[in-house]
């Protein structure tokens, strides 16, 4: 990694890897709190799908006017400005009763995230673009930071379930942290350009590549939210696995992440990424179906760490596969993520009208739907790509 001895760079690496850390205990204190925010704010299961979906609102938001912002303002200010809506968010759940004033802070929530995710992808996909390895690096920290979220809560609320409000003021510090650590990145370039090397701004639309990767990311969104905004909830409401597994289960999950994060920049550097992505598009296939219709304990262990290894890759990969695109037109990356993250939006809610009128399982087993479409666009995407090689 040749940037790391270019002190500015060396400095942006560093900084959006700890600010990922963080970002991943946003995203999993989603999940991870929503059935103590349930029974405290008396919320029921439909509206509880509508704020996870509305988490991914402002992720989408965010995503592309993050993306698009720093052409106006620059991208230090744009990011300390969606930043500071973690800490805001958290002070609404700790400090409000009103369910629209908790609507308003899941959407806070994703405001942050999705910027952090556009800004940090960003940086390092130009320090290091098409690399997979050092972006699988970046997503594994933000495993690490989704991992430990729900190991604290579980720490806290072993004793007594009101603790979960201590979960929050953690939470309410780390959004201060985080905007302090986005505050101290050094940019060398803070004005994102609309061109650059003479490439249309929309162009790439017309590549079949940015299509594919787009739907790819839109399916596996789909399927990440799903189960990680609604995963706890299940195993809690189901009965099919002990109250301390039900929030240990996401912290699991995320270790599994990680783990399989890690085993890809390995293997990205050695296997192509297409056929990597295949590999793991069958796995989410095969282990979510195990997660779902087990009644063993042992076997619906064995399918949230499967689907968490398998699943850990394919969002990092696609962003890698796509690389170059993103390069090639600064506008790329806002609105690929911006259309991938529909499926999250979609998903949660999806999910949660279901369960209010058929149960939760019947929630859940949506989500077979959504792995088998990702997993055949996965395909379509590894066709595509011996094709263009066979021509080239």
């Amino acid at each position: 990694m040749d940037f790391l001895k270019d002190k500015v760079k060396k400095k942006q690496f560093l900084f959006s890897y700890c600010v990922f850390v963080i970002n991943g205990m946003l995203a999993l204190s989603v999940g991870s709190l929503l059935p103590f925010i349930r029974d405290a704010k008396g919320l029921d299961y439909a509206f509880c799908g509508i704020i996870v979906s509305l988490h991914s609102v402002g992720n989408l938001i965010s995503s592309f006017t993050a993306g698009v912002l720093p052409v106006f303002i620059g991208r230090k200010k744009s990011i300390l400005t969606f930043n500071a809506f973690f800490a805001l968010a958290y002070v609404l759940i700790v400090f409000s009763g009103n369910k629209w004033a908790i609507a308003l802070a899941f959407v806070l929530t994703g405001l942050a995230r999705g910027a952090t995710s556009n800004f940090c992808n960003t940086v390092i996909n130009n320090l290091a673009p098409g690399k997979a390895g050092v972006i699988n690096g970046l997503h594994a920290m933000f495993s690490i930071g989704a991992f430990s979220f729900p190991i604290l809560l579980t720490l806290l609320t072993a004793t007594n379930a009101g603790n979960w409000i201590y979960a929050c003021y953690f939470m309410l510090a780390m959004g201060i942290l985080s905007w302090l650590l986005y505050f101290m990145i050094p940019l060398d370039c803070d004005k994102v350009e609309r061109k650059q090397g003479g490439a249309s701004d929309f162009g790439f639309f017309k590549e079949p590549l940015f299509l594919m990767c787009t739907a790819t990311m839109f399916f596996y969104l789909c399927a990440e939210q799903g189960v990680i905004g609604w995963m706890v909830t299940y195993f809690q409401d189901t009965g099919l696995m002990p109250e301390w597994f039900s929030q240990i289960s996401a912290s699991v999950l995320w270790i599994m992440i990680l783990a399989g994060r890690l085993t890809t920049a390995w293997l990205s550097a050695r296997v192509k990424k297409e056929r990597l992505l295949l590999v793991m598009g069958l796995g989410i296939v095969l282990f979510f179906f195990l997660l779902i219709t087990s009644t063993s304990g042992a076997l619906i262990v064995l399918g949230v760490i499967g689907f968490g290894y398998s699943m850990a890759g394919i969002y990092p990969t696609t962003v890698a596969i796509s690389g170059w695109i993103s390069k090639k037109y600064p506008l790329a990356w806002s609105f690929q993520l911006t259309f991938a993250s529909l499926g999250s939006i979609l998903m949660p809610s999806i999910i949660g009208k279901i369960a209010e009128s058929a149960g939760i399982f019947y929630g859940m087993s949506s989500i077979v739907a959504v792995v088998l479409i990702d997993l055949a666009f996965i395909i379509i995407l590894n066709l595509y790509s011996g094709k263009m090689c066979t021509e080239g």
